[in-house]
């Protein structure tokens, strides 16, 4: 499938950001985020033929408005603690493929998914912009618009709700309510404000571990829950399903260690909007989030229904300690409840991104909704990335392996039970 970039440029802000708004300094939460970025795409089969005529223009100025309510994007990380909202302006890229939009969807692969980003992840360090993005036409009058968020700017609730209301805009409104930026001095105490933003070496970016999707739809992850308790959610389910098979894909070279004392830490970041006391609202924005870690020692027999209760336990944890109101401080909240064991000899980590219930599926640019939504960026080792299937019941999982214990993960018996690893886009259109 060829794809072809047509044009690449900036895209503004509509109207100036105003003096007293040109300095936007990161919280806490946002400086302890690695330099990184996280991308979407979304699909949409109702554009019409003549969608690169009639959306180009349309698309860059509902854009360049939505900026003004979304200035950090505009702008650029000066000295590592703040963003300098001096309107420089978003990427904007668009680009031709060649086909219809159902050949990439009828067996979608990373690779080909990768071709409608508008950097690859080492181009986008260097660039250095907020927010970049690329919308995508094909012949068949399908657009598939990927997005590019920096990470100290946003999180996945917060990109979410940046792209739900760019489509607003594009659909007419004259206003977007209750976009917050200026939070966090009231909200976080400025105890890192020391901390400053690391960028990530390119060389970790070289390594490339096999990224593959595997799909659970709603019946089966009924079936997972009732299996481990009906107690457990989508996410604690899931979670510990592949967290599990991720072990068991390691078990051989953990029976050949002469030092059992390992243990596999899980890693995941937990949504503060709705924690706080008073809940701050959605249309937050920045990384209103703190890591959540807990571990299972490979010495001791696991099951779902164990693996699942420390990920909700973990949960709980964080709820307790942020109802306190930070009463030992923010730094501490990363730290006291990893639940790391000082006496292992090893600790191999395990990183999961959920965008779980994030309101990617109601983003209407005038086309309806996405038929579709998925990431665009291959996958480190060792990670998943958990996103909704289209209907809200199911959980799509992209997950990230070595090719050898891709090759094991795949065959898992929980895998094979209630995951399909081929699944296919388009038969549900």
């Amino acid at each position: 499938m060829e794809i072809r970039i047509i044009s690449r440029e900036i895209i503004k802000p509509s109207s100036p950001t105003p003096n007293h708004l040109r300095s936007h300094k990161l919280s806490p939460m946002d400086l302890f985020v690695r330099e990184s970025y996280f991308s979407f795409v979304l699909y949409y089969s109702g554009a019409c033929k003549n969608a690169i005529n009639n959306s180009s223009d349309h698309l860059k100025k509902s854009l360049s408005k939505t900026l003004t309510y979304y200035y950090p994007f505009a702008g650029r990380v000066k000295d590592g603690v703040s963003v300098d909202c001096d309107d420089y302006g978003a990427t904007f890229v668009e680009a031709k493929v060649a086909g219809d939009m159902s050949e990439l969807l009828k067996q979608p692969e990373m690779e080909l998914l990768g071709q409608l980003r508008p950097y690859n992840p080492e181009e986008m360090l260097r660039a250095q912009v907020n927010l970049a993005v690329q919308a995508n036409y094909f012949d068949c009058g399908g657009v598939a618009i990927s997005f590019y968020f920096r990470h100290v700017i946003a999180d996945g609730p917060a990109a979410a709700n940046f792209i739900k209301n760019w489509g607003k805009v594009a659909c007419g409104a004259d206003d977007i309510k209750d976009v917050v930026f200026d939070f966090t001095s009231s909200s976080f105490p400025p105890q890192i404000s020391s901390f400053k933003i690391t960028p990530q070496a390119i060389d970790n970016l070289s390594k490339e571990p096999v990224s593959k999707r595997f799909v659970f739809d709603g019946s089966k992850i009924a079936a997972l829950r009732e299996k481990i308790g009906n107690q457990a959610t989508r996410f604690e389910a899931v979670t510990a399903l592949i967290w599990g098979a991720m072990m068991a894909s390691s078990k051989e070279e953990r029976d050949h260690e002469s030092n059992n004392r390992t243990q596999f830490a899980i890693i995941f970041a937990i949504n503060l909007r709705k924690k706080m006391n008073p809940p701050l609202p959605e249309q937050c924005m920045g990384s209103v989030c703190t890591l959540g870690m807990t571990y299972w020692p490979t010495q001791e027999t696991f099951n779902y229904n164990k693996l699942a209760g420390k990920v909700h336990g973990l949960i709980g944890i964080v709820d307790d300690y942020v109802r306190k109101g930070f009463e030992n401080g923010w730094l501490n909240l990363i730290m006291d409840y990893s639940g790391i064991d000082p006496k292992s000899s090893e600790t191999r980590t395990i990183s999961v991104s959920s965008f779980l219930r994030h309101p990617f599926y109601e983003a209407d640019f005038g086309w309806g909704k996405p038929i579709w939504v998925s990431i665009s960026s291959e996958l480190l080792k060792d990670t998943f990335n958990l996103l909704d299937t289209s209907d809200g019941k199911g959980v799509e999982a992209w997950v990230g392996l070595s090719k050898e214990h891709m090759a094991k993960f795949e065959q898992d018996p929980g895998i094979l039970a209630y995951a399909s690893s081929i699944p296919t886009v388009y038969k549900s259109l």
